[in-house]
């Protein structure tokens, strides 16, 4: 099984030479290394050029964008499966990539969980795996784009759209999952670990802005309006949900538990 990993870069020399360090010492060697740095100007290029042994491919140009410049990994990619790990991003240890490997069966999709660390705080926490992969999933949530692996083969004819800014993963995941049916393996391994940076309020507006007109397009009011309702509940929540409905058992409790509520309500 070969990976192909991409990274894209803008301004973070820094982070930058974190992942290659965390690529390079992988103990898992069947891979490819391909870097596409949109042309910075805090010296992103003089790390490219002092770890270009570890590299296979590497660019640094203006690009117009992440989703042209992953669009650009993934043309120079030749993997089975490819991976985007961005600069800044790490592995979790230095034999994620052979365990993934040794885990993987034959699906499109292959996730783990990523490693959410504070700086600030001096802790940390992994993320959760979905009980399930429907619309209701994504609407409130996608992969982890830096814990997923995903085959070569789903992006012939359909590379990230550059028409959105900020949500071009999450539409390919949720067209490739829920409209395409594409099998997906969920990994009990963390993959990733990243800063946990937090979006601003201003950027988690007009991420949600963007999933929303995607939504409307692609969904009537009616069916808009019971996953709305079904967002209002947290990522945690949902899925726990998603467990008890799944179960006889449990789904039994849950609908006693409703209707003892009403009667008291």
């Amino acid at each position: 099984m070969k990976f192909s990993i991409i990274t894209v870069n803008y301004n973070n020399r820094e982070g930058l030479e974190q992942t290659i360090k965390s690529v390079a010492n992988q103990t898992y060697r069947d891979y490819e290394f391909i870097v596409i740095d949109g042309g910075s100007t805090d010296g992103s290029a003089d790390v490219l050029r002092q770890y270009d042994k570890d590299i296979t491919y590497w660019v640094s140009e203006p690009d117009k964008g992440i989703y042209q410049a992953m669009n650009k990994g993934i043309q120079r990619a030749t993997g089975d499966y490819l991976n985007f790990m961005n600069s800044g991003d790490a592995y979790y240890a230095d034999d994620v990539l052979q365990q993934v490997a040794d885990s993987a069966t034959d699906a499109d999709i292959l996730t783990g969980r990523d490693y959410h660390y504070s700086e600030r705080r001096q802790q940390g926490h992994a993320s959760i795996l979905p009980t399930r992969l429907t619309m209701a999933t994504f609407f409130v949530a996608t992969l982890d784009h830096q814990s997923s692996f995903i085959r070569r083969s789903l992006f012939d004819g359909n590379p990230y759209r550059e028409d959105y800014r900020l949500v071009s993963d999450w539409i390919f995941f949720t067209e490739q999952v829920v409209d395409r049916q594409c099998s997906v393996q969920l990994l009990p391994i963390i993959v990733c670990r990243r800063e946990e940076g937090g979006l601003s309020e201003q950027q988690r507006e007009r991420n949600r802005s963007e999933i929303d007109r995607y939504l409307h397009e692609h969904l009537s009011p009616g069916v808009y309006a019971d996953y709305a309702s079904l967002a209002r509940l947290d990522k945690t929540s949902l899925y726990r949900l998603f467990d008890i409905l799944d179960s006889p058992r449990k789904r039994r409790w849950l609908i006693r538990c409703i209707k003892m509520i009403n009667k008291l309500l």
